[in-house]
């Protein structure tokens, strides 16, 4: 029997609404008023329809799997003149000409079984008409010119509406994120990213209206091919990297397939210390090396001669586990992962005050997998066997961060596969 899909929670449907009230008055507007400039309108429909249609080959987790035809809906939200030349479309025929373009290249990705989601183009349509009514009555009234002229302060402003426009689509993101996590964390997350794609998504929309206000809409295609080049190159790091991590995984099975620990527990280890780095507010490179280390912590028991029962080595003396872990970094360093991931495995065996996060992180969650695994009555059992120990072995800010990441899973054994 096939599990239900989770019922939207009231904010998403209030931001899906949203989007399609305003999508429909636009679509309505414009349909009985009719296209004004046309050329423009079909110009930057199909750009923004080429975008949408370069989410083919998106890997899973991108942040922004359509950066051109997001640039490109920004653009025409920012257009206020052509070759010199005033523009005359307003508000309601920027949000049409996105909501068509995003409906045509929609066809091919339902087809194919993907393509964004309905949060994902709600999201586009509420941040390009933030843009578009911040801007486009005060270019067509005259003010934008003599509030700020054609120099520098026109320049700041543009900035200062990007700026403004990547906030509210930070904030959108957080409220349909999906997930049962906070807001709050989940929004520092989306700010932090705002640092990587999206200041290029914003950058290029705006040197694009720049560009076709001087050159006319010859200025598109060849502003186009930076953003086009960055995206073939960051898919193909992403591809490399998700090829590094598998062959992480991989060998951190080894000890899984030699006995040394049971099925499965170096991923949900992983798994789990990833949701509470999060939890504690961990920036990406630092969730990497949390991630990697938590999936290779155990890769030193490979030096026992007998296994431990369920891979359990807090059962051993101090001595050996400071042993194994030694080794275990050891191991780590000779794989060329990154350093810091060796250092984190390296301190397992320390008491929590000599560990950095990330180490007090993984040792956490590993003796909860092994308590669940030993018969404890249940995650609540778990976590108070790790109370108990939260004067030497555990940190209490991350036991109960922990205990806070499971609570909204539903507070369930760790399982077995």
């Amino acid at each position: 029997m096939t599990p239900a899909l989770p019922h939207p929670s009231p904010t998403v449907l209030a931001v899906r609404g949203a989007a399609l009230v305003l999508a429909a008055v636009a679509l309505g507007h414009t349909l009985w008023n009719g296209v004004v400039e046309p050329g423009h309108a079909l110009a930057f429909g199909v750009l923004i329809t080429v975008g949408e249609l370069a989410r083919w080959g998106a890997l899973p987790g991108e942040r922004e799997p359509a950066p051109l035809g997001a640039a490109g809906a920004l653009a025409y939200a920012l257009l206020g003149r052509s070759g010199g030349q005033e523009t005359a479309h307003g508000v309601l025929q920027v949000i049409t000409v996105v909501v068509a373009a995003q409906l045509l290249a929609s066809v091919p990705h339902m087809a194919r079984g993907s393509g964004p989601g309905p949060d994902q183009a709600a999201r586009r349509v509420l941040a390009v008409a933030f843009t578009a009514v911040c801007f486009q009555p005060l270019h067509h009234t005259g003010r934008t010119e003599r509030w700020f002229g054609e120099g520098p302060y026109f320049a700041l402003f543009l900035l200062v509406l990007l700026v403004l426009t990547a906030l509210c689509d930070a904030v959108l993101a957080a409220l349909t994120a999906g997930t049962s996590r906070p807001y709050g964390p989940q929004l520092r997350d989306e700010l932090r990213a705002l640092s990587g794609i999206g200041s290029a998504v914003c950058a290029t929309g705006a040197v694009m209206a720049l560009g076709v206000a001087v050159a006319g809409l010859w200025a598109l295609p060849v502003l186009c091919v930076p953003l086009l080049l960055t995206q073939v190159s960051f898919r193909r790091y992403a591809a490399v990297r998700t090829t590094y991590r598998q062959t992480i995984a991989s060998l951190a099975r080894s000890t899984e397939i030699a006995g040394y620990t049971p099925h499965g527990h170096a991923r949900r280890v992983a798994g789990l210390s990833t949701a509470v780095g999060r939890e504690l507010g961990l920036t990406g490179p630092e969730l990497t090396v949390l991630e990697y280390a938590a999936l290779m912590h155990d890769i030193g028991q490979l030096s026992l001669v007998d296994p431990v029962a369920d891979g359990a080595t807090a059962v051993l003396p101090a001595a050996e586990q400071r042993r194994i872990a030694l080794l275990g970094g050891a191991v780590v360093r000779q794989t060329g992962v990154d350093p810091a991931v060796a250092v984190v495995v390296e301190q397992q065996a320390d008491p929590y005050r000599e560990q950095q996060t990330a180490a007090r992180i993984v040792r956490t969650v590993n003796a909860y997998d092994d308590l669940c695994g030993e018969g404890v009555k249940g995650s609540l059992g778990a976590l108070e066997q790790l109370r108990l120990g939260t004067g030497r072995d555990y940190q209490p800010q991350v036991v109960e961060a922990l205990a806070r990441v499971l609570a909204r899973g539903g507070l369930t054994p760790a399982g077995t596969g």
